[in-house]
């Protein structure tokens, strides 16, 4: 068995090949978001571009995209929320892989169109990371540490 890289779950050949083969088009917005995550697993860089909408390919650069494709191990695909309307297309994806054997995410909420049939990758907007809030209140310097030592809080983990 050969699964998809893009986790739908569906083998391969019959998922994101047959786009990557260009036997086969995206009929949605997540299909080819999903299709361009394997392509990069693949090493499909022509694919890659070909999926860009035209308007925008002008600064694209194929050399630095398969260097970051083959320099990367791609493990998992988790498509956060999906918006289509009509030719319009927003979907929201959390891209996770391996480089230099630190695991990253990319986080992304890319822009698509259908243009004459077709869905086209448009632009793309990282996702900031939300900020993070502590439920507890704040541990005073001279209130008892919380690790449970006995100790003052300045004197323990405070330090």
């Amino acid at each position: 068995m050969n699964p998809c890289p893009c986790g739908s779950g569906k083998e391969y050949d019959v998922c994101c090949g047959p786009l990557h083969a260009g036997s086969k088009t995206a009929d949605s917005a997540e299909a080819l978001m999903r299709s361009r995550f394997s392509a990069y697993a693949k090493g499909e860089i022509s694919y890659l571009t070909d999926s860009l909408h035209p308007e925008h390919r002008d600064d694209h650069d194929p050399v630095a995209t398969k260097r970051w494709a083959e320099n990367s191990d791609w493990i998992k695909l988790e498509v956060v929320s999906v918006d289509e309307q009509g030719d319009d297309g927003k979907v929201e994806f959390i891209a996770t892989y391996r480089e230099k054997g630190i695991i990253q995410s990319h986080h992304e909420s890319g822009e698509f169109k259908c243009l004459d049939g077709r869905w086209y990758y448009v632009d793309g907007k990282l996702v900031p990371p939300s900020t993070q809030q502590n439920e507890t209140p704040k541990v005073g310097r001279n209130d008892p540490c919380p690790c449970g030592s006995g100790k003052k809080y300045k004197k323990c983990c405070g330090r």
